[in-house]
Parts: C-alpha cells; sequence; structure tokens
C-alpha cells in the first residue's frame, strides 16, 4: 500500500474546514447565497495525509476550487497537491488531484450531516494495482465535534486486493473564545486495509490554526502508530513530526 493512508480530508483540507468553523457563527447571521464559489491555496512543511507522509517529508504545494449550492447544500470541488509516494514505489507521477461532490445539511438544529463522494486521481503513475482510488463517505457532527467514515469501491491506493477498505474519523474544530480567529484541531482515525492487516493502523492529530486576516497558519503535531510505510531510505513516514502551513481562502 501507498504511504497514503482520505480526508477528507489532507493538511490543506483540514485548514480550510478550519476556517469553515471560524466563519459559522457568521454565517448563520447572513443569508445563503445560492451559488458560492470559492479558491484556495497553500503551501505546507510537508503533506500528510490519515498521518503518513505524502512528500517523503519535503514541503509541498497544495490549492483547490470549490461550488456550493447554499439552498440545497450540494457541493463539489477538487483539491490538489504535490506528491512523492508514487515514484517511491516505482511508478511515476507527483501529483495528486481530488475531485469531490456530495450534500451537507442540517438532521436537527444541533445535528449535521455531510454525505459523498471522493475520487482520488494520480495521473500518470503506473502502478499496478492502480493508485487512484475512489471513496464514499457520511459525516455526522454536533457542533464543533464529528464522526465520519469513508468507505473504498476500488482498491485503497494501490494495495492489492483492498477493496471495501474502510477510514473512522472522529474530531473536533473548537473555537478558542480567548484568542479570535483561533481553532484548536483534534483528531484520531483507524485505517482498516482490508485483506492487509499489516497496513492497518490509527493516527492521531492536535494542532492549531489561527486567520491572521491575509491568510491563515497551521500547527499540528500528527503521528501514525505504524511502521509498515517507509520512504526509500527506510526513514518510518508515520513518525511524529510538525507540520506548519499557510493557506489563503479566495
Amino acid at each position: 500500500m501507498k504511504s497514503k493512508s482520505a480526508g477528507s480530508a489532507a493538511t490543506g483540507r483540514a485548514v480550510v474546514l478550519a476556517l469553515v468553523m471560524m466563519g459559522s457563527a457568521q454565517a448563520q447571521e447572513t443569508p445563503v447565497a445560492e451559488h458560492q464559489v470559492s479558491y484556495n491555496a497553500a503551501l505546507a512543511s510537508e503533506y500528510r495525509y490519515r498521518g503518513l507522509s505524502q512528500t517523503r517529508f519535503d514541503p509541498a504545494l497544495q490549492g483547490g476550487a470549490d461550488y456550493v449550492h447554499g439552498p440545497s447544500g450540494f457541493y463539489a470541488g477538487t483539491w490538489l497537491s504535490t506528491i512523492k509516494w508514487t515514484k517511491d514505489l516505482g511508478g511515476d507521477g507527483n501529483v495528486e488531484v481530488d475531485l469531490y461532490a456530495g450534500k451537507r445539511g442540517q438532521l436537527t438544529e444541533a445535528i449535521s450531516y455531510d454525505v459523498g463522494g471522493l475520487y482520488y486521481w494520480y495521473p500518470s503513475n503506473d502502478l499496478n494495482p492502480d493508485a487512484n482510488t475512489f471513496e464514499l463517505y457520511g459525516q455526522v457532527g454536533y457542533g464543533p465535534a464529528y464522526l465520519k467514515y469513508s468507505h473504498s469501491t476500488t482498491n485503497l491506493f494501490g494495495t492489492t486486493n483492498s477493496k471495501r477498505s474502510g477510514y473512522l474519523d472522529l474530531g473536533a474544530n473548537v473555537p478558542i473564545a480567548a484568542v479570535a480567529g483561533l481553532v484548536l484541531n483534534l483528531h484520531v482515525g483507524r485505517q482498516r486495509v482490508e485483506n492487509n492487516a499489516q497496513f492497518s493502523y490509527t493516527d492521531y492529530k492536535v494542532g492549531l490554526t489561527k486567520d491572521l486576516g491575509f491568510a491563515s497558519v497551521s500547527l499540528a503535531w500528527i503521528k501514525a502508530n505504524t511502521e509498515a510505510y517507509v520512504s526509500p531510505s527506510g526513514r518510518n513516514l508515520g513518525k511524529s513530526a510538525a507540520v506548519v502551513s499557510v493557506s489563503k481562502i479566495f
């Protein structure tokens, strides 16, 4: 299995989620626009996904675009990042392209939901099995906390006979009232790789995201408790690390 471990959000997607949490209170007080389009860009000290480095501990350039239909909650978007793991496994390519669509809304005043599908595309990866992966996901949220499950309908990131793998994600993005624009990011996840138990593991994250107005800065401690994923030089790709990113939503 590749050094990639999904969520959704990636370091860059996690930063975007934290920024959404910062503005949620203001959004509830203003009319919902029918069509909303936004763009995001980020520079990260490395790209970690589900606890594992996707860039062999090197920096990553990231960016994306999102469309939201306000009244219905339907959304679609794309997100890209530089990577190295496909070449590490003897393939080719140096970019990940995520394509996703879904629907989010409220089950009750307190409970939110988000359901959809996410396709991870690795152009010209040349791996066998192919690295490209599709997952269906469902999430429920209560205040700043959420529980999300992602289920693969294809082999998982190039792992043989790994259809129906699953990732359980429990987390919270908690605004810190004492400091404007500051959010505490907490996460624990469990990756289960079907028919490949040696690649299953748990990952953890504790971080802070600060909105500076002109941009946002995120600092997170991330770890995956596995030694099954290593770089060509033998370094554990899930080892504890501090990851810093600077991002902007347009």
